[in-house]
């Protein structure tokens, strides 16, 4: 199977120029792929969906008439990111995740970025995601947001901009992880020979980023995912986690205050649980102090929490950067807390809520893309070229009725990879979430989850929608970047009949 037919069809590619010539850091990939035959490339393929289902990679979809879990949709051909791209990547989050660490530490305190007339005041009380309760609260170590994902996707120009903060419970690094290990089981032929960079560590960075904020002197704590249990998107990632990290997965009915600290039952009685990984919205932890009908949450638990007994990660109240109206203000909270410009660029941003900027959307929804300020999953959305009359004069009205819940960005011409279509190759929509964790250091995944728009011309990349995931590559710049097999060494073939 080769290349000789594909077409970038003017948009940025991340494997070609627009000429058909391979990227520098991609030659080597497609020299390699073009020796494979077809029968090859689709066995190889084939054998990728047969160990996804054999892993039992998996994630839920709420209401789809096929089932409640589906396979993980996975496409072989890689996304490469050569190490100099990376390089300013990983400086821009860390940037990123620093400044606004001291964003939710600030609005949860002093609020003095308010007070200085940076952000309004009404923008951020006004957020879903600003959680009251949590004025004054000291998370341990001063770290709140510990687990980010940041989506970012390549416009026309060939740059990365940011497209989106995820840091309440970011989904998909276990995919990642698996992504890769099928890789290396189904795909040697390619693997062999490119020096990319590990991901494999994740589950033990993780672990050390939780118990660096256990409490003090605890010199073995114990730390358990908190899930909201299997019907939940992203059950499988949560057992998966915790089986990686070798901690306990538990719900709310698990776990019990008593005396002051918070306790897992067992078998043989109650254990003192030190570290909280939760995967459960901020409402839902605590039904004394949040939602009263909560059943996912620990009675109790916030008043723990303040006491510094048992530490949460993230923290409560994260979710405020995470809000898409504090997003737009990204750039000015850089500015003002680290006094720095921002390395990675935002997509242009217009917040529904600000008089000007909602004439401008609602007078040009054809151009734009409308977004709940607190959506994900890609429900909610309009897309506004694409868009029937109908939709927007939808969204029209429930802009004019509750501005404050969207904003609106210009629809960007996001970069493709090209992906296996039949008999050929095809280039899809892609876009990437790279994760960063926060603890004694900040640490930024090499990669993160290339998502990709199966659907012939879509730009909607959410696995709820019918998107699917390709492994990404960061190539290293030394030797020592890479671990020794993924250069030298071919992996096990595929285990597939």
């Amino acid at each position: 199977m080769r290349f000789n037919s594909y077409e970038t069809a003017g948009f940025y590619d991340e494997m070609f120029e627009a000429s058909g010539r391979p990227r520098a850091g991609a030659a080597m990939l497609v020299q390699k792929i073009e020796a494979l035959s077809s029968g090859e490339i689709k066995h190889c393929q084939q054998a990728a969906e047969l160990a996804l289902l054999n892993m039992g990679i998996t994630f839920n979809v709420y209401g789809h008439e096929a089932g409640t879990e589906k396979v993980w949709p996975f496409d072989i051909v890689p996304r490469i990111i050569e190490s100099h791209e990376w390089e300013r990547i990983e400086k821009g989050l860390r940037q990123r995740i620093t400044a606004l660490n001291l964003f939710i530490d600030d609005v949860y305190h002093d609020q003095k970025i308010v007070k200085d007339g940076i952000l309004p005041e009404d923008l951020l009380h006004s957020g879903k995601c600003y959680l009251a309760p949590c004025a004054g609260l000291n998370p341990p170590r001063g770290v709140w947001c510990h687990i980010s994902g940041i989506d970012l996707v390549r416009d026309s120009d060939g740059q990365f901009y940011v497209l989106e903060d995820n840091m309440r419970c970011p989904s998909g690094v276990s995919y990642v992880l698996e992504n890769r290990e099928v890789m290396k089981r189904t795909f040697p032929q390619v693997f062999e020979g490119l020096c990319v960079r590990p991901v494999d560590d994740y589950p033990d960075r993780l672990l050390e980023t939780l118990q660096y904020v256990a409490p003090p002197g605890v010199q073995d704590p114990m730390v358990v995912l908190l899930t909201p249990g299997v019907y939940n998107s992203a059950y499988f990632e949560h057992s998966f986690l915790a089986q990686q990290m070798g901690i306990e997965l538990v719900t709310g009915s698990d776990l019990v205050v008593s005396e002051g600290f918070l306790y897992m039952r067992t078998t043989t009685g109650l254990r003192r649980v030190d570290v909280i990984y939760r995967r459960i919205d901020d409402d839902f932890l605590d039904p004394l102090e949040l939602r009263k009908d909560s059943l996912l949450g620990v009675p109790g638990l916030l008043d723990v929490y303040r006491s510094g007994r048992v530490a949460l990660a993230n923290a409560p109240g994260t979710g405020i950067a995470d809000d898409k109206a504090v997003y737009a203000y990204v750039p000015e909270i850089i500015r003002y807390y680290l006094g720095e410009d921002m390395l990675l660029s935002n997509v242009p941003t217009f917040v529904c809520s600000d008089d000007k900027h909602r004439q401008h959307v609602l007078a040009n929804l054809d151009k734009f893309v409308v977004k709940e300020a607190n959506g994900s999953g890609g429900y909610g959305m309009l897309m506004g070229p694409m868009a029937s009359k109908s939709e927007r004069e939808k969204f029209h009205d429930l802009i004019s009725h509750e501005p404050r819940k969207y904003i609106a960005q210009p629809m960007l011409a996001i970069s493709r990879v090209p992906t296996i279509v039949n008999e050929g190759f095809e280039g899809r929509h892609v876009d990437l979430r790279p994760y960063i964790l926060y603890g004694k250091d900040i640490y930024v995944l090499p990669g993160g989850l290339t998502r990709v728009a199966l659907e012939k011309g879509s730009l909607v990349v959410n696995s709820s929608q019918g998107g699917g995931s390709k492994d990404t590559w960061v190539l290293g710049a030394r030797v020592d970047d890479v671990q020794p097999e993924a250069c030298q060494t071919p992996v096990a073939a595929a285990e597939v009949n």
